[in-house]
């Protein structure tokens, strides 16, 4: 069994969380088994995952589909060429529009019947039964269209025949194959739910009691504005702090959901907790005590479904995130293939300029406050390296080496970058990541702006819109942290495919001609 002080990741032991964690888990465990319940209490995921991975885990739908579209395309394809030997260009069409139909008639409905969900609720069995339905329904269109168009010849229909048979073991096969990796997912924990409760009440005691005995949903910690009367752990979970605390705990990049177990009729409780929480980009459940085991069991079942994300919906926000993420890997496979040789020559530059490594290393936060690692090019000496950015830069800052401040100057120190991008851990297109403690000042930056959490609602770029529309390199003061983080929360509103594409454009052009921002 894992110790709990392995629980969270990269966790300092002097914070409250960890010691609660720490002092409450033998008394967890102890009551657990006294009570003959699972091993894994409610604070055990199987597998650790941030919420960032967990979401590209449930966006992989979109690569089944695309899988299946390549699959039936091929097999339209082949279709046409065992009949169309030969056969001028009319009569092949002729030949194929059949096929086609029938091919987009099946993936019209394998996506609005919704069998793309891989919900928890339907098995094995009667997914692959709907796949066959489905597949059935298709060949009745390709043989009526290819009645109408062809009547009673024998070569077509010995084709199509042929063409339907391959697509009935085809598409079974690979949905066979997307739902034993969904199963496998789901068995490890990357599709089982991580919530948080916020209220140590009666509500929430019943819920991780229920959550207990049905190990589809993980509670990592309770969260109570009132702690003076709260206890250490409910129901073995620990109290972890104030809601406040969830903007910057070091659990919030796990938590898929947070749920409010506070009576409905505190609106002035409710209204204030949700304007509070809604900076983070996650899901806010308002809990109502059910009244029945069956309206129990109803709410739990709400909150631990874990479908595959929704192919439809023309803003959908998982579709718009698996467009921005094929988007990244594209532009930054083929840049980084392309700028290689540049990248070599520029870390031999770094080298032979002063002492020191060629990368230089940075901890900041990324998308809902998930700490991941930033590379770029040491354009300072090893030194005086700064990885908390407590004294950001200036003109004619000593610690900056003659090479580092012509990389600096034309942000070419940010092209290491392009690997977090491809690790996913960074966009191409997003706020600029900030050192975790970066202060303006001497106070930490992000204590000076209460919306600045918001600019965590999406993953960091190497550029943006704040980049290009003149706020860049180290703030110095409030008010420029302030027009930092608007500019950040005006793209994350405004974020589309062609707006990054927009940005990715004028960078280069608008950060060579800044002569005014020090970096």
């Amino acid at each position: 069994m894992t110790s709990a002080e392995n629980l969270l990741p990269a966790a300092d032991g002097a914070d409250l969380g960890v010691r609660r964690v720490r002092d409450s888990a033998k008394s967890a465990r102890d009551s657990a088994a006294s009570a003959g319940r699972a091993r894994r209490g409610p604070f055990r995921p199987d597998i650790w995952l941030n919420t960032r991975q967990r979401n590209a885990a449930r966006r992989r739908v979109f690569y089944f589909r695309s899988l299946d579209v390549l699959a039936l395309c091929m097999a339209v394809i082949a279709g046409v060429a065992l009949m169309s030997n030969g056969a001028p260009l009319t009569a092949r069409l002729m030949d194929a529009a059949p096929l086609a139909v029938g091919a987009w008639a099946i993936l019209s409905l394998l996506r609005s019947l919704g069998l793309y969900g891989f919900d928890r609720g339907h098995g094995l069995r009667s997914h692959i039964a709907a796949i066959v339905g489905v597949v059935a329904i298709g060949a009745v269109v390709t043989l009526a269209l290819g009645f109408i168009l062809h009547g009673q010849a024998a070569t077509p229909w010995d084709a199509y025949g042929r063409w339907l048979v391959g697509v009935l073991i085809l598409l079974p096969a690979l949905h066979l194959g997307w739902s034993l990796l969904v199963a496998h997912w789901r068995r490890k924990g990357a599709l089982t739910p991580n919530i948080v409760v916020v209220g140590a009440t009666r509500h929430a005691e019943r819920l991780i009691q229920e959550a207990l005995q049905r190990r589809d949903l993980n509670v990592l910690g309770v969260f109570d504005d009132r702690l003076a009367r709260s206890p250490d752990a409910v129901e073995g979970v620990p109290v972890l702090g104030e809601a406040d605390a969830l903007m910057n705990h070091r659990l919030t990049p796990y938590v898929d959901c947070i749920v409010l177990a506070i009576d409905p009729k505190a609106e002035a409780r409710v209204r204030d907790l949700t304007a509070r929480l809604n900076a983070l980009p996650i899901r806010l459940t308002l809990l109502v005590d059910p009244k029945t085991a069956e309206q129990r069991n109803a709410a739990l079942e709400k909150l631990s479904q874990a479908p595959m994300a929704p192919l439809d919906g023309p803003v959908d926000p998982d579709r718009r995130a698996f467009n921005k993420r094929l988007q990244d890997l594209v532009l930054a496979a083929t840049g980084l293939l392309l700028l290689s040789p540049l990248l070599l020559i520029i870390a031999a530059l770094v080298r032979l300029d002063s002492p020191g490594p060629a990368l230089f290393r940075q901890r900041r936060h990324g998308f809902n406050q998930e700490e991941i690692v930033v590379w770029k090019f040491r354009s300072m000496h090893h030194a005086a390296a700064d990885a908390t950015a407590s004294r950001q830069v200036t003109a004619d800052d000593d610690r900056i080496t003659r090479i580092g401040r012509f990389l600096r100057a034309t942000s070419l120190d940010e092209l290491p970058q392009l690997l977090n991008v491809l690790r996913g851990e960074m966009s191409l297109v997003g706020p600029r990541p900030h050192a975790i403690g970066m202060k303006t000042g001497a106070v930490e930056s992000a204590r000076l702006v209460a919306d600045y959490a918001h600019r965590h609602r999406i993953k960091p770029g190497m550029t943006g819109w704040a980049a290009v529309k003149g706020s860049r390199g180290p703030m110095h003061t409030a008010a420029e942290v302030r027009r930092r983080v608007q500019l950040d929360i005006d793209y994350i509103e405004r974020q589309s495919f062609w707006l990054d594409l927009w940005i990715i454009g004028v960078t280069v052009p608008v950060l060579l001609g800044d002569r005014m921002s020090v970096r």
